[in-house]
């Protein structure tokens, strides 16, 4: 249990105690819901339960919160509690209480800071991403990469089973104009005369996998009939542009539990039905799709769009968010309690037809769609838009090649989603403390550094290192030095913060988190001298800074970055 639980607990039985004696009049006990104060000069953490049930009470806040801290029970955890202002009460923790949380650290490890959610709420669909495999991923592609990965992992440290998903579009025009840019490319390149059309693929990548067959496969594909030879390259080219998705995005840390094609919703099963037939249907059955013009729509003013939505056209044609609809059905069928889907920042507009959608199906508020806002790419303080190599855009590939995995996902993960990022190249790339993922990391190899120092050793892990180098009774009683007390505090903030960020979606908070406790350590560093101290002391300190290599460590995991052992 956090110390804010424990405390929260102890303010809750005061005031319970309080109304049971008549100290305080009340029908209904206000919770304590605490919060850190502005100024850390006043305390630890503050309650202002006091002014809130006032009315209620009939009192003054002030005598109130005297009443609530007259029965506090005695405990370990508070060294004072002093009321200010109007009726805050303000809380000291004992020193004894923030040295706990160096040994839960060391106690739980990787499990530090887990939480639950209700049955009910805990099952989730995320899907993100979801690139057309008609071409390279751009680097927005790889903002909502890191995005949606760092999102479920702290999502599932936070109590939540989370089933990631990609949605490949692999379905429809775009599939086929794909097809006839590779099938031109294919014959130009064997030096027949073919013009690529208006309406085609024509970056460089369609060029390379034209030649790529052709080294494979020779010009074998020139003896089929015109549609038979653009379907045969469609499918080779979309197998190899889902591969190098694959390859990307794991080497990007990021693993999905199913890739679902969009195909699927068109295959008959044993009753000839579809997933796009089945979801048609049932939206029908609740009375919200109509035939006109010869087209059929989806009555989605009725919950609030601008407009209905055509599913079918006139001519018979599917709607993209024809196989949308037929998709979200396909998440609600697999029983899921709430659906995420993370969008580009241009796909605002395509909300509310959603929601309205899962409304039509009786389940309002189940879908959350989390926009991610693009990337600005700098080099120097100056935009880049054009890869040197390709005279094209950079791509996602490019930019992970030149900076890095730990670098890149950082970086993107270092402000809300629903805010642009300015993304320097050259800043990212530099070895020092001005690139916030090079200061997090190297407080973690520093960590390491001292734990081989104290244990007189360079073999083994940084875990087995630190359990030759600190005993496992180490008196932590000594840790009373503010800057031992600050790493502490900010130490127990971490299960509160997962909490949080897995609530509001947002993991840029633990890129935040990272530096904060880095900073801290580093403090600590500096004023309080570690191995060569008189035993006690040493040992308690190292017990501390591994406490904090475990959390750095955790936290960049949580991220999808490395914690190096050496730097």
């Amino acid at each position: 249990m956090q110390i804010r639980d424990s405390l929260e607990a102890l303010v809750d039985r005061a005031i319970a105690d309080a109304i049971q004696d008549g100290s305080l009049v009340l029908d209904e006990a206000p919770p304590a819901a605490l919060e850190r104060p502005r100024d850390a000069a006043n305390g630890d953490w503050a309650c202002t339960a006091a002014l809130r049930c006032a009315k209620a009470a009939k009192g003054n806040p002030r005598q109130i919160a005297q009443a609530i801290v007259d029965h506090l029970p005695a405990n370990d955890l508070v060294a004072a509690a002093d009321i200010a202002g109007p009726g805050f009460i303000n809380f000291r923790l004992a020193d004894s209480a923030l040295q706990g949380v160096v040994a839960a650290v060391r106690a739980e490890r990787d499990s530090y800071g887990k939480g639950t959610v209700p049955e009910g709420e805990r099952r989730v669909n995320l899907e993100y991403i979801s690139a057309n495999p008609t071409g390279p991923m751009h680097v927005g592609h790889g903002r909502w990469a890191a995005l949606g990965d760092s999102m479920a992992r702290v999502m599932r440290h936070g109590g939540y089973e989370v089933f990631e998903e990609f949605y490949v579009n692999d379905h429809g025009t775009q599939m086929d104009v794909f097809g006839n840019s590779i099938a031109v490319r294919y014959l130009q390149l064997l030096g027949r005369d073919a013009a690529m059309p208006e309406d085609c693929y024509g970056g460089a990548y369609v060029t390379d996998l034209a030649q790529a067959i052709i080294d494979r496969d020779g010009d074998k594909y020139l003896e089929l009939p015109e549609d038979e030879r653009r379907i045969a390259l469609r499918e080779i080219g979309y197998r190899e542009m889902l591969e190098a998705q694959r390859s990307l995005l794991e080497r990007f840390h990021t693993t999905f539990d199913r890739w679902f094609s969009e195909r699927d919703l068109y295959i008959e099963d044993g009753d000839g039905q579809t997933a796009v037939s089945r979801a048609l249907q049932a939206m029908r059955d609740k009375g919200y799709v109509y035939e006109e013009d010869g087209a059929t729509w989806f009555a989605s003013t009725e919950f609030g769009d601008d407009k209905d939505r055509v599913l079918i056209k006139a001519n018979g044609e599917l709607t993209y968010f024809m196989s949308d609809v037929a998709y979200h059905y396909d998440k609600i069928g697999r029983g899921f309690d709430r659906l995420i889907d993370i969008w580009g920042a241009d796909h605002h507009g395509y909300i509310k037809r959603c929601e309205a959608m899962m409304e039509a199906w009786g389940r309002p508020g189940m879908l959350e769609v989390v926009l991610g806002q693009l990337v600005n790419l700098l080099r120097d303080g100056q935009p880049v838009r054009m890869s040197k190599r390709t005279g094209e855009m950079v791509t996602f590939q490019e930019l992970v090649d030149e900076v890095g995995v730990d670098a890149t996902r950082f970086l993107m993960l270092s402000r809300s989603s629903d805010q642009m990022i300015d993304f320097d190249i050259e800043a990212a790339k530099k070895q020092d403390s001005s690139n916030p993922v090079y200061y997090v990391q190297y407080a973690h190899a520093r960590i390491c550094s001292l734990l081989r120092k104290a244990a007189g050793s360079d073999e083994g892990t940084a875990d087995e290192l630190a359990a030759r180098a600190i005993p496992d009774d180490a008196d932590l009683a000594v840790l009373t030095d503010p800057s031992e007390l600050a790493l502490m505090r900010k130490l127990d903030d971490f299960g509160e913060l997962i909490a949080l960020a897995a609530r509001d979606r947002a993991p840029f908070r633990l890129t935040h988190y990272a530096q904060e406790l880095a900073a801290l350590f580093h403090q600590f560093y500096t004023n309080c001298h570690i191995v060569g101290e008189e035993p006690a002391l040493q040992d308690a300190r190292l017990a501390l800074a591994d406490a904090a290599r475990i959390v750095l460590a955790l936290t960049l995991s949580l991220l999808g970055v490395s914690a190096p052992e050496r730097m």
